[in-house]
């Protein structure tokens, strides 16, 4: 009884990881894999990566199947040395087309962001030149230009005002008032005996007729804005 506690008490083989971008039915412990010099150290690469969860996060299945297509011919020697030699490795990643796109898309942005930036310093003198022209005619040339606006502005507004309707009714008012106080100064003249009544009469029914033609017109156009 001991001696089979003693046996059951002893430690198990270490289990291999199956954590590999191979899938189950070739990665599983039970499956017997004939062993060859490679297979250790190939498998320790593709455990090695596996262990990098965040990094191939980022990689589509195409790009890995990409990226093992440049791996399975290298020999053990070359895997163990892209481990082991940061040199290496990074020589090995600027070789895949990928990265040979997406360092030459940096580079040809990285050119033309140093041509614009180029070409805008040869345009600071012109840039500055303008600058000062349009300061000088700020203060300068655009001041009198607003000066003369404001100016026929006002007389624009005051043109406006003195054809406007109401000023007209109101002027067409006045003359008549005029006219009837003018006609009033005549009879009183006639009374003081001072003119002629023929001279009288005259001037009367000129002054009259006159004064009736525009109440007729202002009374006209006083209906035709009402209504």
């Amino acid at each position: 009884c001991r001696g089979s506690q003693e046996q059951q008490a002893q430690p198990r083989p270490q289990e291999i990881s199956t954590d590999s971008w191979y899938p189950p039915s070739v990665s599983s412990p039970n499956v017997s894999r004939p062993s060859t010099p490679g297979s250790s150290s190939s498998g320790s690469f593709v455990q090695r990566h596996s262990d990098r969860p965040h990094s191939l996060s980022h990689v589509s299945p195409a790009e890995a199947a990409n990226i093992i297509v440049f791996l399975k011919d290298k020999s053990v020697d070359e895997l163990r040395k892209l481990l082991s030699d940061k040199d290496a490795y990074h020589h090995f990643v600027l070789s895949l087309d990928p990265v040979k796109t997406q360092n030459k898309v940096r580079d040809d942005l990285r050119n033309e962001t140093l041509q614009l930036a180029s070409e805008n310093l040869e345009k600071e003198p012109r840039i500055m030149e303008l600058r000062n022209q349009c300061r000088i005619i700020r203060t300068t040339e655009l001041a009198a230009a607003q000066e003369k606006l404001n100016e026929l502005e006002r007389q624009k507004q005051e043109i406006l005002k003195f054809y406007s309707p109401a000023s007209l009714l109101h002027r067409l008012q006045e003359s008549m008032h005029e006219i009837d106080e003018e006609s009033e100064t005549l009879h009183r003249q006639l009374l003081d005996r001072e003119i002629d009544l023929a001279v009288f009469v005259q001037k009367y029914k000129r002054l009259r007729n006159t004064y009736h033609k525009r109440a007729l017109t202002h009374l006209a156009a006083k209906t035709s804005l009402t209504g």
